[in-house]
């Protein structure tokens, strides 16, 4: 999202289409990216493949991490019979991974936008959380669960700010009306990691197994290892980008911020009311979603009667569906805009996919449908609405505090869903209630939103056209 003053911008959308000096820009944009290239002819034909290209490795940084950080659900059974677990125990390698970031995840992307850079921060992070997963790797091999969970912390340091390095990667490269179907990509190749996850995992344990003629924590912790090299092929994807993006500053002549202002970590006290419930959104949804995949397995073995394989194919049924419908809503939102709308649509439906599976005996798979379905449709409006409301400069900033409460309430409700379960003597009707309840604040958050955005006639909520004329008029205007 590109600055044009120095104040403040409260959309993604740069100039009038069509204006003069859109198209001197343009001719001069093209003209320097073909000297650069040595272009002389379909130039923009090889830069449209280097834009392709960098999404393609935008969008595997986050491959690694999303099937490594699920690789715990998939093998519930496994990890616990291994390991002798609780439920509050399993929990725990959940919740751990969430809290380490409750601080650094906010200020992981304060470090991108003032200190390393996106292109060197990626990297470390990446560094940071490969070496967290082999050392949880690691510890199950040598039964030593207080290693699992110093790996796991250690991973989650890497895996959260390496997530908002891949927003303000996405931000950085596409700055117009495709940035809702790039977020969208991002989230499906992400969610096709977990999915793959599920799939392979239990037969990968039972291959090894029947190699070592044994299941225990020795098979687990050479499983896990192999689940590493996920987090070595996204390692490299991130120094491909780097190079790519350290190349395309130089041919485009990229300046992310030329008003010279510089990043504080105070400035996320002069964020306005609608990034204040977008944090809230961020945990309110996302903890009925992500705990609820991490002790699915047992809950639809209880409920109803799966084995572990046909658990872990339900299960992973959300990741699934968001690989395959995350772009798809991505670019429906970039055409239709309206983002609170798809927020509120997604919030209501995902309350519903929960009553269904806690309080009929539909088939799970009608629920774990509409569940996938609205969880693509949120993650596809929510978080562009970042990039709506925060400047340039300080979206590392503001995408970092967000991680940081999504993971504050993960790391507590994780923990407490495992507490509910464990008293609930396999009634799983508490926990269900428990998230119906999260996803209420939410729905009521998007209200604010809603509110809030009307009364101060902002374009939070309008279509493309209409932000584009509302830029316009109001000059970027400051979002009161």
């Amino acid at each position: 999202m590109a600055r044009e003053d120095e104040e403040r911008i409260v959309d993604n959308e740069q100039v009038v289409p069509g204006g003069p000096d859109t198209d001197v820009d343009e001719e001069r944009r093209i003209t320097i990216r073909r000297h650069e290239l040595n272009l002389p002819s379909g130039g923009c034909c090889m830069l449209s493949t280097c834009i392709a290209s960098a999404l393609i490795f935008m969008c595997l940084l986050g491959f690694g991490s999303y099937f490594c950080y699920d690789s715990p659900g998939a093998l519930q059974s496994d990890f616990k019979r291994d390991l002798d677990l609780s439920s509050t125990q399993f929990t725990l390698i959940y919740s751990i991974y969430s809290w380490p970031n409750v601080v650094l995840c906010f200020s992981g992307g304060f470090l991108i936008d003032r200190l390393f850079g996106i292109r060197l921060g990626t990297i470390i992070y990446m560094v940071i959380l490969l070496a967290g997963q082999l050392l949880f790797a690691t510890g199950a091999i040598y039964d030593a669960f207080w290693l699992m969970i110093v790996g796991r912390f250690i991973f989650g340091i890497g895996a959260e700010s390496l997530a908002v390095a891949q927003n303000s990667y996405a931000v950085l490269w596409f700055k117009g009306k495709e940035l809702n179907m790039v977020f969208g990509l991002q989230l499906s190749v992400a969610r096709f990691g977990s999915t793959v996850n599920f799939w392979v995992m239990q037969p990968i344990y039972n291959y090894v197994s029947g190699l070592y003629n044994a299941k225990n924590h020795t098979v687990l912790g050479m499983v896990l290892l192999l689940a590493t090299v996920t987090c070595v092929m996204s390692f490299l994807c991130s120094l491909i980008l780097g190079w790519m993006d350290k190349r395309a500053e130089r041919i485009l002549q990229r300046n992310n911020n030329p008003s010279g202002q510089i990043p504080k970590l105070t400035d996320i006290f002069t964020f306005k009311p609608p990034f204040w419930m977008v944090s809230i959104i961020c945990v309110a949804y996302y903890v009925a979603i992500f705990p609820f995949i991490a002790l699915g397995q047992k809950f639809f073995m209880d409920r109803f009667n799966y084995t572990e394989a046909q658990a872990n194919t339900v299960d992973s049924l959300v990741y699934l569906i968001a690989a395959v419908s995350s772009p798809i809503f991505g670019f429906v939102i970039d055409k239709m805009g309206r983002n609170v709308t798809w927020i509120f649509s997604a919030t209501i439906s995902t309350i519903l996919a929960h009553s269904l599976l806690t309080f009929t005996q539909l088939n799970p798979y009608i629920g774990m449908v509409i569940m996938g379905l609205s969880y693509s449709m949120l993650a596809a409006s929510l978080w562009p609405l970042v990039a709506l409301i925060i400047p340039e400069y300080q979206l590392g900033t503001a995408y970092g505090f967000c991680q940081s409460v999504q993971n504050l309430g993960l790391a507590v409700i994780t923990i407490l869903a495992g507490i509910i379960v464990d008293h609930s003597n396999g009634d799983h009707m508490w926990v269900q209630l428990f998230f119906i309840g999260w996803l209420t604040i939410a729905l009521i958050s998007t209200g604010v939103i809603w509110a809030y955005n009307n009364k101060q006639r902002g374009n939070l909520n309008m279509t493309p056209a209409q932000r584009a004329e509302f830029v316009s008029v109001q000059h970027y205007q400051h979002f009161e």
